[in-house]
């Protein structure tokens, strides 16, 4: 009885004191992650004398003499869950496996096992204990291994569930998406796997390359005549077998080949230098030199973007040209546009669009009158400047609209826009502004280009908050921009209920950068007092405004306020879309997404299902549709609305 009892104190120690421990020994943790389907321990740590012998064991957190490499791109995953049921695999969690080793005990697990080299000591104290014959074992000893059972077992269910919670309060972007295996023994060669890129050997040739130009410019290796004049050969091969590749499969058959001569050439540069130190400074130098190449580059290149969008293509320069010509040879009677009762008229759908370009203005024309029901009840009131002028009016003229009404006005013939009303006009015409475009200081004045393209200094620009003086007896009026595209019925505008605002938008603080901190400057306490960093931005382009809720708001006057606020610049750049923020603010309803689409105009990544569902699509940005520039997949919804077979395009070689 007594060496029963002797027996069983020595097996409740090795429960009750040795499996904490191994539950907070971090090789143990490492170990079970992989090999729980197995049921053996290795440990060469530190060591631990038990029944006359040494067992290895290892009580502080330390790095594993052997531990395993993981591979790149993939992420492991304890798969912790609830472990009831017997052999369960690595899945069911560390908790779980260890519960099952002790119990393993309990049950008569063959003490077979123990012949596989590097055989852990707890396996070996237990399987000592139950030499004994287990089936004389007294009724008290089974209910205090089964208290340490549920003690275990409640630990780990906590530490689930606080693993569990923990995950949940993650934000998504900080979840992390693991790789989960259920198989068993092959879970472990599952997680193994790894995600390979699709140009995993052009990114191996092309830092080939690299170390190539780095052996060229060291001493050591620049003195061997021989060695230089290999690696240059090689690397010209490399260069050949790049070509414009952009994904593996586009490499020729010998790449691999190439790569292997080209890597044992740089073997040998290796050899002949051997200085780190020398070798890390020229890294370190060609490194800020691609630095500073990239930064150029990328000036550069905004730059030439920003000079492109600004410039006329040879076309659309010719084509006004032709157009006005032919109107002055007109007599005054053709030169007028019929159903002039129709342009006061506040029963019927009512257009503004203000612009200097004939061919973007017909596109929108075109895409808005083939998509209404009944034509002849919508009104398009085309403001461009004297330039234009007559060459806008020749092309509805040779091209009228259906039965749609037309009207186009020089915005020099508002004599009620003046300096002495509009502080913006003023502004414009300010010596300060005049310096600002034109001299030849813009790097000291202002390190953002976009506000200096020449959009700024027009007042046709402006005119969207005048809207009310323009057109004195009308309700509400639709603007569009010249660079939108509509590809639906809209008169379903009009019948939207304003409840007491002025303008009706589309929000796009999607984004954090559409937020009003991006467009106004809040260290200015005028703008910090009155508005929030974070309010959510729109954009003009297409909107619907309700001008006896702006009449009544007297929105022009707010307007004013805060340009002649802004005569120095200090509270926002230029642009309409900052005083269009601050006017409007409080003042807006929202819209529909669909509506109103934007980014054609510079986001490639536009989402092809959001462009097919929009009501309008909006080119906003430098690529315009227009200019060779443009985004190449969205030009076609805008060409689509353009005859290129009529005479005054062929004339002026305009084609898609």
């Amino acid at each position: 009885m007594k060496i029963k009892l002797r027996k069983s104190v020595i097996f409740l120690l090795s429960v009750t004191v040795l499996a904490p421990i191994v539950l907070y020994t971090n090789t143990l943790g490492t170990y079970l992650a992989s090999s729980s389907s197995r049921n053996e321990f290795v440990e060469d740590v530190s060591t631990l004398t038990f029944a006359g012998e040494v067992r290895p064991l290892n009580v502080l957190p330390q790095e594993s003499s052997a531990a395993l490499k993981e591979p790149l791109g993939v992420v492991y995953s304890e798969n912790v869950g609830d472990s009831s049921s017997e052999g369960s695999s690595a899945s069911s969690g560390e908790y779980a496996h260890i519960t099952r080793l002790l119990s393993g005990a309990e049950d008569g697990i063959s003490s077979s096992s123990n012949s596989s080299s590097g055989g852990n000591g707890i396996r070996q104290v237990t399987d000592q204990v139950h030499e004994v014959d287990e089936k004389k074992e007294n009724s008290s000893e089974a209910e205090l291994i089964g208290k340490v059972h549920e003690v275990e077992q409640s630990k780990a269910k906590r530490r689930i569930v606080s693993r569990r919670s923990k995950a949940k309060s993650a934000r998504p972007s900080e979840r992390i998406a693991v790789v989960k295996d259920n198989s068993g023994e092959a879970g472990t060669e599952k997680r193994n796997e790894q995600i390979i890129l699709p140009d995993i050997r052009i990114r191996q040739l092309k830092d080939q390359l690299i170390r190539a130009r780095l052996y060229l410019t060291l001493s050591a290796t620049r003195t061997n005549p021989r060695f230089v004049r290999d690696l240059r050969l090689r690397m010209k091969e490399v260069l050949k077998v790049l070509g414009g590749a952009t994904k593996d499969s586009d490499l020729p058959k010998n790449a691999l080949e190439r790569s292997k001569t080209m890597e044992q050439t740089l073997l040998k540069g290796k050899q002949l230098e051997d200085d780190c130190a020398s070798t890390l400074k020229k890294l370190r130098a060609m490194l800020h030199s691609a630095e500073e190449q990239l930064r150029a580059h990328k000036k550069q290149n905004l730059f030439l973007t920003h000079l492109t969008a600004k410039t006329v293509p040879k076309g659309l320069h010719c084509l006004p040209l032709r157009l006005s010509t032919e109107y002055f040879m007109l007599n005054s009677s053709q030169q007028q546009f019929p159903n002039k009762e129709k342009l006061e008229d506040p029963q019927l759908y009512h257009y503004a669009l203000f612009s200097d370009n004939v061919l973007a203005t017909a596109v929108v024309v075109n895409s808005t009158i083939i998509h209404t029901e009944d034509p002849s009840k919508h009104v398009f009131h085309i403001v461009t400047d004297r330039l234009n002028f007559a060459a806008m009016k020749m092309w509805f003229l040779a091209n009228p609209p259906g039965r749609a009404t037309i009207q186009v006005q020089n915005i020099e013939e508002f004599t009620w826009l003046n300096s002495s009303y509009s502080p913006v006009l003023k502004q414009l015409g300010s010596p300060t502004m005049i310096d600002y475009y034109f001299k030849n200081r813009h790097a000291e004045s202002d390190s953002n280009i976009k506000f200096r393209n020449p959009k700024y200094l027009s007042m046709m620009n402006h005119l969207r908050f005048y809207l009310p003086e323009i057109f004195p007896k009308l309700n509400k009026v639709l603007f569009l921009d010249d660079d939108i595209v509509v590809q639906k019925d809209l008169t379903g505008l009009w019948s939207l209920n304003p409840r007491g605002k002025v303008i009706g938008v589309v929000e796009t603080c999607g984004e954090s950068f559409h937020r009003f901190d991006r467009y106004l400057n809040f260290s200015n306490p005028l703008i910090s007092k009155t508005f929030s960093p974070r309010a959510c931005g729109w954009a003009f382009g297409m909107n619907i405004f309700d001008l006896n809720e702006w009449r009544k708001q007297n929105i022009t006057e707010v307007y004013h306020k805060w340009q002649n606020l802004n005569h120095d610049r200090l509270l926002w750049k230029l642009g309409t879309l900052p005083p269009g923020l601050i006017t409007f603010w409080n003042r807006t309803f929202a819209l529909e997404k669909s509506w109103h689409v934007l980014g054609l105009g510079y986001n490639p990544n536009v989402v092809q299902k959001d462009i097919e569902r929009a009501a309008v699509i909006h080119y906003n940005g430098n690529l315009k549709p227009w200019l060779e520039i443009g985004i190449s997949k969205f030009r076609n919804y805008w060409a689509k609305f353009v005859d290129y077979d009529q005479a005054y395009l062929r004339e002026c070689n305009i084609s898609p």
